[in-house]
C-alpha cells in the first residue's frame, strides 16, 4: 500500500473521527486514501477555521482534534489556530502536505520549512522522511498531544513520501496515565490546609482536562473551602454550589479577588499560569501556595509554591481530603452573593441597545444547563467570563491563553459535531464574527444547526474600552458592518435582528429550537464597560488578539 494509506490507517487507529481542512496538491494522496476510510473529512472554507475546529473538538472530547492543509499558505493559515490550541492546552494534531524532499534544500515554489515554523507553537513538530517511520511519528504525535499538559503537535508530510509503497501497520495505542502523588506530599498538604485560617482554592482548566471536576466539588464541600475558577475552568464547580465564588481574571478589584487578598493559604488545582498570571492575584508574594496538578509548577517569582502535589488530581484531592480538618467555609460567601445581586439587577432591563448583563441573563435563561457556548474574544468575552453562570464543565468554552479572535463560529461547528445532542451557541463580537464567518457555509453544507449571537457595536470594543481607560479617547477602532441578516440569508441561513430588548429572549429560544444556522444581530450598549471599570477597577487581562 501507499504510505498515505498507512498514514490514514494510523489515524483510524488513534480513533480519529474527523479531519478538518482543505485539499491541496501536496496532500492529494492522503485525500484519496481518506475516501476509503471511516474518517470523515470536513472541508472548511479557510485553514484557520479548520484549526479552530480541531482545537475546540480537542477541548470537548479530550482526544486530539485533527486538521490538515497543503504546503505554504495552507500551512501558514493553520498557525493561529494551532498556537491557540497549544497555549490553551487543547489536544490537537496538525498535518500539512509538503513538496517533494528533492526540492526542500533550495528555494522552491511555495516551500517553507514547516517543521521549523511550527516548532515554537507546538509540543512536537516533525517531518516524515521515510514511510517506515509513519507509525512511530503518528503514535508519538497523538501521545504527546493528549498527555498533560495537552497541546498541539505538527506533522509535515512530503508528497513523494506519501506516494511510496510500504507494508506496515499502526502501533498499539496505549494511553498514558498520571502518576500517583507521593504520600509525604499528601500528608504535608493536609497539614498546611488544616492549619490555615482562610484557605481559598484557585481552580484552573487542568481540572477539566483531568476529569476531576466532581472530585474538586467534593473536596471543597467536605473541607468547607471556597473555590474561584479561571475563565477556562468555568463550571468546574457548579456556580450554584455554596462553595463557588465565580470566575477570576477580569479586574483588579472584582468581588472574587477580594478572597485572595484575605487568604493565607491558596490551593492551586489544575492551574495554568498562561490564563491568569499570579502577580495579579498574589502581588504580595507572602501567601502559602499549594500546587496540585498532573505536572510540576511553572517557575515564577509570584508563584513560589511551598508544596507541589503532582499526580492524578482526583486521587490527590481524595487522599488530601481524607486527612484534612474541615473549615467552616462561610467567610467568603458574600463575594458570590454580591455577584448574584448584580446579575439579578438586569433581568428585567428594557433599555436599548441591549446591556451586556441583559444579553447574558437572557442567553442563560434560554439555554439548558448542558448546552454549550463558544465565546469569541473581545469585550463580550470579559462580560461572559464574569457573569455567564455554568453548572457543568466544558459548557462555556473561552480561549484565554492565546486568546485569538475568530474562534467562535468554527468552534461552534466542532462543538456540535462533538455533542450533536446539545444546543450550541457562538457568542461573538461583530469583529470576531467576520474573521471566520465564511464557515457558515460549512455548517449549512453539513446540516449543522448552531446559533451565532453577534454583539454588534461596530467597533473593536475591548480595545476601545482599554483606550478609554488609559487615554480617555479612542484610536482607529470604529468600522462599518454589512447587513448581518442579509449576510446570513445569502448562505441559506436564518438572520434575525433584535430591534428591542424585550424581543431578545424570544429570538434566542426560537433560534435554539431551529434546525438550521441562525445569526442574531444584537446591538449592544458598551457604555456599561466604563461603568464596570469605575466600580471594580482596571482590567487585568491582556485579552485581545
Amino acid at each position: 500500500m501507499k504510505a498515505a494509506e498507512l498514514f490514514v490507517r494510523t489515524l483510524e487507529n488513534e480513533g480519529v473521527e474527523y479531519v478538518f481542512g482543505i485539499p491541496g496538491e501536496e496532500n492529494l494522496d492522503v485525500m484519496d486514501a481518506l475516501l476509503d476510510s471511516s474518517i470523515q473529512f470536513i472541508t472548511t472554507r479557510h485553514e484557520q477555521g479548520a484549526a479552530f475546529m480541531a482545537d475546540v473538538y480537542g477541548r470537548l472530547t479530550g482526544r486530539a482534534g485533527v486538521c490538515m492543509a497543503t504546503l505554504g499558505p495552507g500551512a501558514t493559515n493553520l498557525i493561529t489556530g494551532v498556537a491557540d490550541a497549544n497555549m490553551d492546552h487543547a489536544p490537537l494534531v496538525a498535518i500539512a502536505g509538503q513538496a517533494s524532499t528533492n526540492r526542500l534544500h533550495k528555494e522552491s515554489h511555495q516551500v517553507l520549512n514547516l517543521e521549523a515554523m511550527f516548532l515554537p507553537i507546538t509540543k512536537y513538530s516533525t517531518r516524515i522522511v521515510s514511510p517506515e517511520v509513519i507509525p512511530e511519528i503518528v503514535r508519538k504525535a497523538f501521545k504527546v498531544a493528549q498527555t498533560e499538559k495537552t497541546g498541539a503537535c505538527f506533522i509535515e508530510f512530503p508528497e513523494n513520501i506519501a506516494e511510496m509503497e510500504i507494508d506496515d501497520a499502526p502501533l498499539r495505542v496505549k494511553h498514558a496515565t498520571p502518576p500517583e502523588p507521593a504520600a509525604e506530599h499528601i500528608e504535608r498538604a493536609a497539614e498546611l490546609i488544616s492549619n490555615a485560617e482562610n484557605p481559598i482554592i484557585l481552580a484552573g482548566n487542568g481540572v477539566i482536562r483531568a476529569h476531576a471536576a466532581k472530585a474538586l466539588t467534593e473536596f471543597a464541600e467536605k473541607l468547607g473551602i471556597p473555590v474561584a475558577n479561571t475563565f477556562m475552568a468555568k463550571g468546574v464547580i457548579p456556580f450554584g454550589h455554596p462553595m463557588s465564588l465565580g470566575s477570576v481574571g477580569l479586574q483588579s478589584n472584582d468581588y472574587v479577588n477580594t478572597g485572595f487578598a484575605n487568604a493565607d493559604v491558596i490551593i492551586c488545582i489544575g492551574y495554568d499560569m498562561v490564563e491568569y498570571h499570579p502577580y495579579l492575584w498574589h502581588p504580595s508574594r507572602d501567601r502559602t501556595l499549594i500546587h496540585i496538578d498532573t505536572t510540576h509548577a511553572e517557575v515564577d517569582g509570584y508563584y513560589s509554591v511551598v508544596l507541589g502535589v503532582v499526580g492524578n488530581i482526583t486521587h490527590s484531592l481524595n487522599r488530601i481530603a481524607a486527612l484534612t480538618t474541615p473549615h467552616e467555609g462561610k467567610a467568603m460567601r458574600t463575594l458570590r452573593d454580591s455577584l448574584i445581586t448584580e446579575m439579578n439587577q438586569h433581568r428585567r432591563d428594557t433599555e436599548f441597545p441591549v446591556k451586556p448583563q441583559k444579553i447574558i441573563w437572557d442567553l442563560r435563561t434560554a439555554m439548558h444547563l448542558e448546552d454549550i457556548v463558544i465565546c469569541d474574544v473581545g469585550a463580550h468575552k470579559m462580560w461572559m467570563s464574569r457573569m455567564f453562570r455554568c453548572e457543568y464543565p466544558n459548557t462555556c468554552i473561552i480561549s484565554n491563553g492565546f486568546a485569538s479572535m475568530g474562534i467562535a463560529v468554527p468552534g461552534a461547528i466542532a462543538a456540535k459535531l462533538a455533542h450533536p445532542e446539545r444546543k450550541v451557541v457562538a457568542v461573538t463580537g461583530d469583529a470576531g464574527f467576520l474573521m471566520n464567518s465564511q464557515e457558515i457555509e460549512t455548517a449549512m453544507r453539513l446540516n449543522i444547526a448552531i446559533v451565532i449571537l453577534i454583539w454588534n457595536d461596530a467597533s473593536y470594543g475591548l480595545i476601545e474600552w482599554k483606550q478609554q481607560n488609559q487615554f480617555g479617547r479612542t484610536s482607529n477602532v470604529k468600522f462599518g458592518n454589512p447587513d448581518f441578516v442579509q449576510y446570513a440569508q445569502s448562505f441559506g441561513a436564518t438572520g434575525v435582528r433584535v430591534n428591542k430588548t424585550e424581543d431578545l429572549i424570544t429570538v434566542l429560544k426560537e433560534a435554539l429550537d431551529s434546525n438550521t444556522v441562525t445569526v442574531i444581530d444584537c446591538p449592544v450598549d458598551y457604555r456599561e464597560n466604563l461603568k464596570l471599570t469605575e466600580s471594580l477597577g482596571q482590567l487585568t487581562q491582556q485579552t485581545e488578539r
